[in-house]
């Protein structure tokens, strides 16, 4: 059937057809199509989306990235016919079954996904499959080798080439805006992919566009770690293991996060950029996504099989994650509390332990320190001022300005005190009630907004003390969390939940 082409600016891959037109084809909504243009000879297959209103009779109407593989201008006509469906779908059903994948299965799997053949719901489905039928360690590495081979990979000439990465779960985790610049400052390379925050405050490339931009090419990250010996960008625009991306967007509304994913999703970039020594940071704790030391040490377990399988050598720290590392959760809050660290200030403590304990661990593997002597090599080289001037320097190659201090990044102008109802001592944090206030407060969205910690576990506490302070770049978000806070009040004095006693708070 040939139909008139109109052009509609629509971020997807789909074509819009009219009821009748598609009861003509014989597609209803959510089938697929193939387009011809019959001018240059390219064509694509196509998911649609029906209209009874929107387009007439004898039109089609592309979306944006249908087009970019057709070419098409606006009035032109299109070759329209029904499609048939691909056969991942038949791999994603067999999985949905319990069965194991093939190598073969997998990769076209991983091949549709990133050449968005399926939709997002029978990516959903594969996701699904894969969180109830969990995948065995060969499965995760077809996944793994899948997602590196349909993405872009950096090549380096010499070794090695260090990356490190954090499983994740704890606020306030902002260690790779200090252990990227002591790496690079010791002379190894690390070219260190970042995610934005998806169920957190802040994620790595969140921090690091408050200094420089995080948009880069796989090229462009490859010839900046060359010059200056890290970086520190946003994964996603690199086309470094895209179908782990696109995974991750069908993932987060049920929070899901199978371990086999997420092993390959690790592996997958740390190995697409030609990383050969790892660290990963296993944070346990009640309210992390590794809850105890025995699950932390079966994850640590996959990550070294997965790298040997791979050819890497992997290494797993298990930190403590029952509090958020140092005092500060959102973009510019961080950003400043690691500026100070690398300007010299000697706290928060928890924040430069940690940072020296995984760069340490770097240092012994490359052999830039011996056994046992890595964190010692790692705190010189933080206190010396060597790790400062090498992060300028990569601020200063992504297109950020050098100079910039951490007295020049402020937090939102909006703030609201919490105060201790009560003499004691602070003994615990609600983690997810904290990220959930910062993100209510606009974090990561407004850089200026997020939490400010005045106590830590441990401290003596009289009533009346500040707890900590919510900041927010905009009124009615701040009013928004407060409001919220009452309920969840994610401190603990005494073993008393406050959030308990709501009569007894004082929100001044």
């Amino acid at each position: 059937m040939k139909l008139t082409v109109r052009l509609l600016d629509i971020e997807k891959r789909g074509v819009l057809i009219h009821n009748e037109d598609a009861r003509n084809l014989g597609v209803l909504k959510g089938d697929r199509v193939q387009i011809l243009n019959a001018v240059n000879g390219e064509s694509t297959a196509a998911f649609v989306d029906t209209t009874s209103t929107i387009l007439v009779p004898g039109n089609v109407g592309l979306y944006r990235n249908t087009n970019e593989k057709v070419g098409f201008n606006e009035g032109e006509s299109a070759e329209i016919s029904e499609s048939g469906r691909p056969v991942s779908l038949d791999y994603i059903k067999k999985k949905m079954n319990g069965k194991r994948l093939t190598k073969d299965e997998t990769y076209s799997i991983v091949k549709d996904i990133v050449s968005e053949d399926i939709s997002p719901s029978e990516l959903m489905a594969y996701i699904t499959a894969t969180y109830i039928n969990t995948m065995d360690m060969d499965e995760i590495e077809f996944l793994t080798r899948a997602m590196v081979d349909t993405g872009e990979q950096l090549s380096f000439h010499t070794k090695p080439i260090v990356d490190k990465h954090s499983v994740g779960g704890v606020p306030g985790n902002k260690i790779s805006l200090v252990v990227v610049p002591i790496i690079a400052a010791s002379g190894l390379k690390i070219p260190k992919t970042s995610s934005r925050a998806i169920t957190g405050a802040a994620g790595t490339a969140d921090l690091m566009e408050v200094l420089a931009p995080v948009n880069f090419s796989a090229t462009e990250v490859q010839q900046m770690t060359q010059k200056v010996g890290g970086t520190i960008v946003w994964g996603g625009a690199t086309n470094i293991a895209p179908a782990d991306d696109k995974i991750i967007i069908q993932e987060y509304p049920f929070k899901i996060d199978a371990r086999g994913q997420m092993l390959a999703s690790v592996m997958a970039k740390k190995y697409a950029v030609g990383a050969n020594l790892v660290v990963i940071d296993i944070p346990v704790g009640k309210n992390t996504k590794v809850v105890s030391v025995q699950d932390g040490r079966k994850l640590a377990r996959d990550f070294i099989e997965l790298g040997e399988r791979l050819h890497m050598k992997v290494e797993c720290a298990m930190t403590y994650g029952s509090s958020p590392v140092g005092h500060s959760i959102g973009p510019n809050l961080e950003v400043a509390e690691a500026l100070r660290v690398l300007e010299g200030d000697p706290e928060p403590s928890s924040l430069i332990e940690k940072s020296l304990s995984l760069a340490g661990i770097a240092l012994e593997m490359s052999g830039k320190a011996a056994k046992g002597n890595g964190i010692k090599v790692a705190r010189e080289i933080l206190e010396s001022g060597k790790a400062l001037l090498k992060f300028k320097e990569i601020i200063s190659i992504q297109g950020g300005d050098p100079k910039v201090s951490s007295a020049d990044i402020l937090p939102g102008k909006y703030k609201f005190v919490v105060k201790s109802p009560v003499n004691g001592y602070v003994v615990d944090f609600d983690n997810k009630g904290l990220i959930t206030l910062a993100r209510m407060a606009g974090s990561p969205q407004d850089r200026g907004a997020g939490i400010l910690l005045h106590a830590k576990r441990g401290t003596r506490i009289e009533a009346g003390d500040p707890l900590f302070t919510i900041f927010s770049e905009r009124n009615w978000r701040l009013n928004k969390a407060v409001e919220e806070g009452r309920r969840l009040m994610p401190v603990l004095v005494e073993g008393m939940l406050l959030a308990r006693i709501p009569d007894d708070i004082k929100w001044e």
